[in-house]
């Protein structure tokens, strides 16, 4: 009996081996290994962090290029549309831009951004070409540069990106007014078949005839430009647009901002130039002095370059911009907001500000569209 129990006790040297744990060798393959997973999960969360963030700022860079776009488009499809009557030639109290003040619109709030801006109807479509003018006979007043802002009432300096297009559209608002218009003090557009009439006082001196003989539509101006600040903060860029308003029974300007983050706007007209055959056959920069006498601008091609709101160390803008007139033929800037870099391609990463905000680390997003005119050859 004591001989069986001696033999089944354990030797002292198996009582060691039963107790062994891992030996160093196998602690550093394990940690090793461990460590190899901890970096590669790490690096995919990393890399796939990186990504989502490069695509919502794409996504969003998307998003802000096809509003701006949409609010011009409907605007552009619309110019030269003056309710029942084709064209505004035969719309009477008109004046053009190198005439005296219209007498249907002779204050000075209303013509702050230059004479008769507002009520030179036959000039439905007309821009600047790298450049912020707004009047054709160049009578812009100051106090054009500092209108209330439409949502805030408050005074908005313009800071204009003088290389820039501009581009103004006027013609009358899709939704008509009861016979025989009003209310006094909003500039309206009262049209038959046969003739028309620009008028202020609500039909007061100049009743409209009941509809459907005539319609009374209100009258649209909007001037879009592109402005170095935005209400999001200063330094980053939007489109804007002086617009005609009526604000206390008195009509005037007001301007608004479109939307942040658009850094450039470059527009062409495409002419025909008979004007009765609506198919554009060469396009030009406004304001182009070889453009024929006669001729109808019956499309507008559309540049946007919008820019994201915050930059990245990570990433440098080297491309070279070339759209509209601005091409590489001219020279390349690293700044378009100096008037020396008009006409000039735009290269972000030759720009001397490096820092995270400035225009090298920035993502860009540039867009363009041809927009038919819907009534180029009249209503």
């Amino acid at each position: 009996m004591s001989r069986m129990n001696h033999s089944a006790r354990p030797r002292p040297g198996q009582r060691r081996r039963m107790q062994l744990g891992l030996s160093l060798v196998e602690l550093m393959v394990a940690l090793v290994i461990g460590s190899v997973l901890i970096i590669g999960a790490v690096t995919v969360y990393t890399n796939s962090k990186k990504s989502y963030g490069e695509s919502e700022a794409i996504s969003r860079l998307q998003e802000t290029a096809r509003f701006a776009m949409s609010v011009i488009e409907t605007d552009v499809r619309m110019a030269n549309f003056w309710g029942l009557l084709k064209g505004a030639s035969l719309v009477q109290a008109q004046a053009n831009q190198f005439a005296g003040p219209a007498a249907v619109a002779p204050s000075a709030a209303m013509n702050i951004c230059g004479v008769n801006f507002g009520t030179d109807l036959n000039s439905n479509l007309q821009g600047d070409n790298n450049a912020y003018t707004l009047s054709l006979s160049n009578t812009r007043q100051p106090g054009c540069d500092t209108l209330a802002d439409f949502n805030t009432g408050v005074a908005w300096p313009t800071t204009a990106t003088v290389t820039a297009d501009t581009l103004t559209v006027r013609r009358a608002s899709v939704f008509t007014q009861p016979s025989p218009g009003g209310p006094a003090g909003t500039l309206q557009v009262c049209t038959s078949r046969v003739a028309g009439r620009l008028m202020s006082d609500g039909g007061v001196g100049f009743p409209c005839a009941p509809q459907p003989g005539s319609q009374v539509n209100n009258l649209v101006v909007d001037s879009y430009y592109v402005d170095q600040n935005s209400q999001q903060q200063a330094g980053f860029p939007s489109l804007r647009r002086k617009m005609l308003v009526s604000i206390g029974g008195v009509p005037q300007f007001r301007d608004q901002e479109v939307i942040a983050g658009v850094e450039d706007m470059q527009i062409q007209f495409g002419i025909d130039p008979t004007g009765n055959s609506g198919i554009a056959t060469r396009y030009v920069n406004p304001r182009d002095p070889t453009i024929p006498p006669g001729a109808q601008i019956v499309a507008v091609r559309i540049w946007l370059l919008v820019r994201a709101d915050a930059g990245d160390l990570g990433f440098t803008d080297n491309r070279i911009y070339q759209y509209g007139d601005r091409l590489q033929g001219n020279g390349v800037t690293g700044n378009i907001n100096v008037a020396g870099a008009a006409g000039m391609a735009y290269q972000p990463s030759g720009s001397a500000n490096a820092t995270i905000n400035g225009p090298q680390h920035v993502r860009r997003l540039l867009i363009s569209r041809t927009i038919q005119v819907r009534n180029a050859l009249g209503t």
